[in-house]
Parts: structure tokens; C-alpha cells; sequence
């Protein structure tokens, strides 16, 4: 609803005339939204509630203890987000977003404030994009400096996200826009087309990004081409001619005597190679003397890539349908999520990027990206991360989204039927949770340094519980070599040397984090403990927290 100005003092009205002056007066060209629209209830509840995840500890799964650990949070995504924030200490820990947001379309599939935004909303664009700037800036904060996102749209608020994009990350910041081809929609307007593309939106957090290449798949035809085979253990190969088809060059116009001592006249153009290249080829077994022609051979399992490098038309992957059956075929059954994105689209997206890569998706949906990132891991031998985060409306997450990921990672679906070989993977459930924002600052610390545990486990992937007290804690990774110690009682002492003989008979790496109003830790009280390194908590954790929430109330302005 609109702002009601009925209530404000002349200094109030003067205060926030300034403010769009200011705006206005910046911005000479963007996006400009009406953000007098009610501000969204998840985000009101972190004005005064300070958002954690809480591990749902029945619901994680470790498969092997070398496999990577992926991480699934139920709850709502700016909630999740913020959390995230709190967690890296504005210090970006992920390589690549993807995401795939409500487009808007106007046919229930964008909710804002628990109510579907209709066609007719007048404040329907405006709830949209208000909607996706509060989760874009909390995102580009996780983010690697290094880091790019991707996020796919269609037609409905494509050139206002492009926009936003350009505000949030800088114009200069955009990278390409791909054009996705997928089936037809199948529903024709008077006087308008049938829709058959989507876009993916690709844009970097800095210049330091660095692309991978990624390649489309060889085509049935190309690969009929490898049919011939010689038997010697190289596998099958295809010819190419060596006779060069444009001018000669000085080194490549001369008869080619071969090993038997047969002279192979100069072609009219030369050759495309060297005479030393050539010789090396043959003595490599690689020359064919067919069709009394020379030609090289070329063996398929020798391909430096899969096939021509990708641009942006993408034309080559799934139609959008195959992804409901996709889902459909892990899960076991019919659903009612509707239009999934396909693997292959987001695992194109992935392949752009490094194989070690933490990837956050948190519009995860029917989990997807999830699937996409185990998979591809399987294939290229990459040791990719992914966090999703989905919230449970429709019980999607606990109906949908977790029970593919349990069954690509066990092989098993819910019924007991088998899926596959499975997938060796950890994965570990989280759902958000709240501390009440005390207004004694300290009280807040304190209510926070308890609740904390998880979000550093987190940072520090270390998942496994070694001990804990009242004082202090112990975690673990999967495979021992890393250890998080948290000290949450700094004014009592004899506990305190209880904690730092605990660190002193550990091995393996040593991240402590200790309990300070003020930011700071003496590190005089660990001295001589090699290996070590200190963090102060919750102070920052909780600073971090207040910067959004001013940044909410700027926002509103």
C-alpha cells in the first residue's frame, strides 16, 4: 500500500523530500521503483529478530567421509541469506550464484507477503523487483570477488532485472547475456508469437573473474565420423587431408619421401604441415596413405574438448519439459512443482566455471542445481559445493527437494526402489531459526554466542560434534584434519585451561574462535600453541547483523 504521509512532521516530509532529491539527483539514468509498497514480513522480522540456521541433524546424510558436503537450508531465502552474511563477516566465500527466480508473470507464481501479485497489482513490478533487490545485495555480499552469478528470466521483467543488475553489481560488471531455446510454450495470444527462449543473466562481482571454457556436445553426424579403426589399442579415428587448401608456404612445398621410400609429390598448394611434422606423424603410426592421399589421423579419444566452444545461443540443451521429467524420474512420482528447470542447462552454467567451485542457489526449488552439481562432479571429476535454500511452502522442500538429493546421493528413492548407483556425497539440513534482538546490546551478544556454533561450523566445514560444555565446544571435519574451537565463556578462567589444553592435544589444523563484547582477543592467552588461528565472536557476527538491518531501514526510505 501506499505511504501515509497523514502522520509525519513537517521535518519528517522535508527529511524524506531530500532523500528522493538525492536519489533522483544520483541516478540520471537506471531503475527507479516505488518502495512506499509494505515492506515484505520476512524482512520486518529481522528488524528485531536476529536470523540462524539450526541443524536438523535426523535429516543430514553422510555418505564417506573424503566426499564433498553440500548444504540444504528450509527456511525463507532472505532469512537464509542474512544468516550467510553474518557468517563469511562480509568476507565473500562463494564462487558462482545461480539462480532461478519467480518471473512474475502474473499466473501465481510470485508471492509477495503471503498473497500471489495478480496481473492487475498495480505495485506488481515494483513488488518484484523490491523483492529481488533486498536478496540481490545480501548475494553479491557472499560473493568471491572473483565470483560471477547467473540468473535465468523470460520476457515479464527482463529488462527491469537487467537494470537492477546494473545497479547492484555495476553496468561494467555484466558479462553476457545467453539466449536459452526451449520447447515452445504452446499457447498463442491474437496478433503475438509463441514464446520459445529464456535468457540467463551473467554478471561478475569485480573485473577479477576468470570464465572457463565449456564446450557444446559433438553432434550424432560428427560422431559418425570416428568410424574407422586400426586396431592398435588407439581406438577409432576420422582423416584429415593434409593437403593444403589455400597459397604454399616456403616450408610447406616439397615431395614427401615415407619410410618405405615412395615419393609423394607436392600437391598443387603444398601441405599443411612441416616435413619434420610430417615424418614424426608417420613414425607415430598417425599417417594414413589411403586414397593415395596422405591424411592425418585423428582418434576420438583424443579430442582436447567436446566440441565447439559454446556461445550464446544456446540451442543444443533440453527443452524446458524434459526437467518435470527429470524430476519425476528421482523422485518416483508425479508433483506439482511446476517447470523445473533441465539439468543440462545449469550444468552449462557450472561449466563455465572452476571445478571447485561453491555454488549457492537460493531459489532451489525442486533442487535442481543440487542434482546438476553432484552429477557433474561425477563426470568431470570436479569438487564442486553447493548450498540450497528453499522455503517449505507446499512442503516443497521436505516433499521435494530433499528426498532427490537423498536419492541421486543413496541411489534409493523413498519407496525403496533403486535410481541408480548413487552418488558418494555428504549433506547436511539446516532450517532458520531466530534470537530475539535484545535492545541491551550485550544481551544480545550473549543470546547470539549461543545460538553461533552452526554458522561457523559452516564457514569452517567442520560438521562433527566432538564435545561440548557450557563453556566451550569441538568440531570437526568429516575427515579429522580440521578443528574449530569455540569459547563462549571468556570471564571464567578454569575452564579456560580446561579449552586451551583441548586445543594443545589436537592435531590437524586449529581455527578458535572466543567470546568478545568488544571485537578484540587477546592472543597472549594461547601463546606457544602452534598451528592456531584466533577469531573473536560474536561481536562482528552481530555488527554485521545491524548493517543490514540499517540498510532495511535506509531502503524503506
Amino acid at each position: 500500500m501506499a505511504r501515509d504521509y497523514s502522520n509525519y512532521s513537517k521535518d519528517a516530509l522535508i527529511a524524506y523530500i531530500h532523500e528522493i532529491e538525492k536519489q533522483l539527483k544520483n541516478n540520471k539514468y537506471g531503475l527507479y521503483w516505488d518502495k512506499s509498497i509494505e515492506t515484505e514480513t520476512v524482512v520486518n522480522q529481522c528488524k528485531t529478530n536476529i536470523p540462524i540456521l539450526k541443524r536438523e541433524q535426523e535429516s543430514c546424510i553422510f555418505e564417506n567421509e573424503n566426499a564433498d558436503t553440500h548444504i540444504l537450508i528450509e527456511g525463507d531465502n532472505f532469512h537464509a541469506l542474512t544468516a550467510m552474511n553474518m557468517m563469511c563477516g562480509n568476507e565473500g566465500f562463494v564462487d558462482v550464484i545461480y539462480i532461478d527466480p519467480p518471473y512474475n508473470t502474473g499466473s501465481k507464481d510470485f508471492i509477495y507477503n503471503d498473497s500471489f501479485v495478480e496481473k492487475e497489482d498495480g505495485y506488481r513490478h515494483s513488488k518484484w523487483l523490491e523483492f529481488m533487490h533486498q536478496r540481490l545485495e545480501l548475494s553479491r555480499k557472499l560473493l568471491k570477488e572473483d565470483g560471477i552469478v547467473f540468473i535465468s528470466i523470460d520476457d515479464y521483467e527482463f529488462a527491469q532485472l537487467k537494470l537492477l543488475c546494473d545497479a547492484i553489481f555495476g553496468d561494467k560488471r555484466f558479462i553476457n547475456m545467453f539466449i536459452w531455446q526451449r520447447n515452445s510454450s504452446g499457447k498463442t495470444e491474437k496478433e503475438k508469437f509463441t514464446v520459445n527462449t529464456e535468457y540467463v543473466l551473467l554478471y561478475s562481482k569485480s573485473e577479477k573473474y576468470c570464465l572457463y571454457p565449456a564446450y557444446k556436445p559433438l553432434s550424432e553426424n560428427t560422431r559418425k565420423m570416428y568410424s574407422k579403426d586400426d586396431h592398435d589399442g588407439r581406438g577409432k579415428y576420422r582423416l584429415y587431408p593434409l593437403q593444403k587448401p589455400k597459397d604454399p608456404g616456403p616450408e610447406t612445398t616439397y615431395d614427401y619421401i615415407d619410410n618405405t621410400g615412395k615419393i609423394w609429390e607436392c600437391p598443387a598448394k603444398g601441405w599443411r604441415i612441416k616435413q619434420s611434422k610430417m615424418k614424426a606423424l608417420e613414425n607415430d603410426g598417425r599417417l594414413c596413405f589411403d586414397n593415395k592421399a596422405l591424411s592425418e589421423k585423428a582418434y576420438w579419444n583424443e579430442r582436447k574438448s567436446e566440441g565447439k566452444r559454446i556461445d550464446t545461443m544456446w540451442n543444443d540443451l533440453s527443452e524446458n519439459s524434459v526437467g518435470s521429467k527429470e524430476l519425476e524420474s528421482v523422485i518416483g512420482r508425479k508433483n506439482s512443482f511446476d517447470n523445473p528447470k533441465p539439468r543440462d542447462l545449469i550444468k552449462r552454467c557450472l561449466q563455465i566455471s572452476n571445478k571447485e567451485a561453491v555454488i549457492l542457489d537460493f531459489f532451489a526449488g525442486s533442487g535442481t542445481t543440487g542434482q546438476a552439481v553432484l552429477e557433474l562432479n561425477k563426470e568431470d571429476g570436479g569438487n564442486r559445493k553447493c548450498i540450497l535454500c528453499t522455503n517449505n511452502e507446499g512442503n516443497i522442500c521436505t516433499d521435494v527437494t530433499y528426498p532427490r538429493l537423498k536419492t541421486v546421493i543413496t541411489g534409493k528413492r523413498q519407496d525403496g526402489s533403486e535410481y541408480s548407483e548413487g552418488i558418494p556425497a555428504n549433506l547436511m539440513y539446516y532450517k532458520t531459526d531466530f534470537i530475539e534482538d535484545s535492545r541491551n546490546t550485550d544481551q544480545a551478544k550473549y543470546s547470539l554466542v549461543e545460538k553461533v556454533d552452526e554458522l561457523l561450523c559452516i564457514i569452517e566445514e567442520t560438521y562433527v560434534c566432538k564435545g561440548r560444555t557450557e563453556h566451550y565446544s569441538h568440531y570437526q571435519s568429516f575427515d579429522g584434519n580440521r578443528n574449530t574451537f569455540i569459547y563462549s565463556d571468556y570471564y571464567s578462567e578454569e575452564p579456560f585451561k580446561e579449552f586451551e589444553e583441548l586445543i594443545r592435544n589436537t592435531d590437524g589444523k586449529k581455527i578458535v574462535y572466543v567470546f568478545s563484547t568488544d571485537n578484540t582477543f587477546d592472543e597472549k592467552l594461547l601463546e606457544g600453541i602452534e598451528g592456531i588461528t584466533t577469531k573473536p565472536i560474536p561481536s562482528k557476527i552481530y555488527e554485521i547483523y545491524k548493517e543490514i538491518v540499517e540498510d532495511i531501514k535506509r531502503g524503506e526510505q
